[in-house]
């Protein structure tokens, strides 16, 4: 009979415990309706580019709300060469959900480091 004792023992001592590092209910269920603050989605943006290119985000060159969710162009790394002026560098448009949810993105340009984009309207 020990044995049963210890198996009930055991079996509730299993049993999921509020710690008080969990937030109560109420506040999960409010942080699942809350959209996302600029800066989360930022951070989502280069995170999920970064996991399906498998290039580092070096920096978000612009950053847009549309009418479909957000809109960003982020620079990477693509290929490093010595100088490090000489490597190359490519700016992809990365295109979320309103949630911030990635819908798509594209490269948009390649350019060496060290070179400065050419001016635009004759300028």
């Amino acid at each position: 009979m020990s044995n049963t004792k210890n198996t009930s023992q055991s079996q509730s001592s299993q049993e999921p415990q509020d710690s008080e590092d969990s937030p109560p209910k109420k506040e999960k269920e409010a942080d699942t309706n809350r959209r996302p603050t600029p800066m989360e989605i930022l951070r989502e943006a280069r995170a999920q580019l970064a996991e399906l290119t498998g290039l580092v985000p070096e920096s978000v060159s612009s950053f847009e709300q549309t009418d479909d969710g957000w809109s960003l162009e982020v620079e990477v790394l693509e290929l490093e060469r010595v100088p490090d002026t000489m490597s190359l560098m490519a700016g992809y448009q990365v295109d979320l959900d309103g949630e911030g949810q990635l819908t798509g993105y594209r490269r948009i340009r390649r350019y060496e480091r060290g070179r400065a984009d050419a001016r635009r309207g004759g300028r």
